[in-house]
């Protein structure tokens, strides 16, 4: 059989992580909390567009020939400077890569730094399109628990002492995927000294870390880094479009190296077309102040989230109150596996999707959370649909069945 021949990397029966994530409803009353999309009617759709002509009309033909390998010099050294105004990362062009959106910068690490069975930690829950990534080169996953200001680093140390060789360290400090927890500026830098300690290296993915609602972004982990162990990766899809696929990363010396060496083999280069118009867009539009238009938004459509948590669910449920990004996690009883209900009650009856807790686990192994996305729904819209899956949590809670 054909199947014989393939790489183990990807085994037809074990599927991708990312496969089957949103469930498709094709009911009219349907709500979906599950996709953890931007509010399209944000996009500055208009001044986009007139940065493709400008890019075009400037650069003509050549536009459209072969570019760097690390991409557009200019865009380069904007997305550098704006690290290191509201990071505090001090870098440079030379060390950023632009990537085909966050996802292949994560991919890259991973196909640059892990051969099948090395040791990697992640975050429990963490985001799933990382473990989708991290999958492909086999690793053996060590899960480190979160608490409200983020990683838990005595279990992180605990886990480095018992198994030490592992060879990297995946977070999402800022507005965190899925729970929307925020990692202190102390674990920051703590963390850092755990990886030159253990010797490690850390893979930050800090794609919401300007969508705070009420704060300045905090210094990113990277601006810690004394030793080049740190990788910080982010993207443009969630303050700009996600599909400019425009990511990016910034890693220093051997680190730097092998992805550009990996990053030629997968496909030479990002798109310099589109890099060309993100820049043109960055060199007459005030990024910030857009930023600020998004974040009013969001801010207003967490709020509608977390009072319509309190309102509707059963007290026995617990949930984060996110400072910032997309997203809101829920945890209720252990008994409660959320992703039959989700099946076999919560979508057929009340038309109302999430994504559940088992996707966001290496070992798929727990049954009981859930994420909610409210970032491109307006705040009525996600009062009903709460109401409605509230009304079906409190039903699984007690036991009984809901009244439809």
């Amino acid at each position: 059989m054909l199947n014989d021949l393939l790489a183990t990397r990807v085994n037809p029966d074990v599927p991708s992580a990312l496969s089957g994530l949103f469930v498709n409803d094709p009911d009219p009353r349907a709500i979906s909390f599950a996709a953890g999309s931007p509010n399209e009617s944000l996009f500055p759709v208009a001044a986009v567009k007139e940065a493709f002509n400008t890019a075009i009309d400037t650069q003509g033909a050549h536009l459209f020939q072969y570019q760097s390998t690390q991409g557009n010099p200019d865009l380069r050294a904007k997305l550098a400077a704006r690290i290191g105004k509201w990071g505090r990362v001090t870098t440079t062009a030379d060390h950023v890569i632009l990537t085909v959106g966050g996802q292949q910068a994560i991919e890259l690490v991973a196909k640059a730094l892990l051969n099948p069975g090395d040791e990697v930690a992640v975050e429990v829950p963490t985001y799933v399109g990382a473990l989708a990534a991290l999958d492909l080169y086999q690793p053996t996953y060590y899960g480190v628990g979160l608490q409200a200001d983020g990683l838990d680093l005595d279990a992180l140390e605990t886990t480095l002492k018992r198994h030490p060789g592992i060879k990297l360290l995946y977070t999402v400090p800022d507005f965190h995927n899925p729970t929307g927890i925020t990692m202190s500026v102390a674990k920051r830098q703590q963390l850092v000294a755990l990886a030159n300690r253990y010797d490690f290296i850390i893979l930050e993915d800090s794609p919401y870390r300007d969508l705070g609602y009420d704060q300045l972004p905090l210094p990113a982990i990277k601006s810690f880094d004394t030793e080049g162990r740190v990788i910080f990766v982010s993207s443009l899809s969630k303050i700009l479009m996600p599909a400019l696929r425009t990511g990016w990363l910034v890693a220093d010396g051997d680190l730097l190296a092998a992805i550009l060496k990996v990053r030629l083999a997968s496909d030479l280069e990002a798109t310099g077309v589109t890099h060309a118009a993100i820049n043109a867009y960055l060199d007459v539009n005030d990024l910030d102040a857009h930023v600020t238009v998004l974040k009013d938004h969001y801010r207003e459509q967490c709020a509608a989230m977390v009072a319509a948590l309190r309102a509707y669910f059963p007290d026995e449920a617990t949930f984060t109150t996110p400072a910032g990004g997309f997203f809101d996690w829920v945890t209720l009883p252990a008994d409660i596996d959320v992703d039959q209900l989700l099946r076999s009650q919560v979508m057929p009856n009340a038309h109302v999707s999430y994504v559940p807790s088992t996707n966001f686990y290496p070992a798929r192994d727990v049954h009981n959370g859930m994420r909610l996305c409210f970032s491109g729904l307006t705040p009525d819209v996600i009062d009903a649909g709460m109401h409605r899956l509230g009304d079906q949590m409190k039903a699984a809670v007690r036991g009984v069945k809901p009244v439809f």
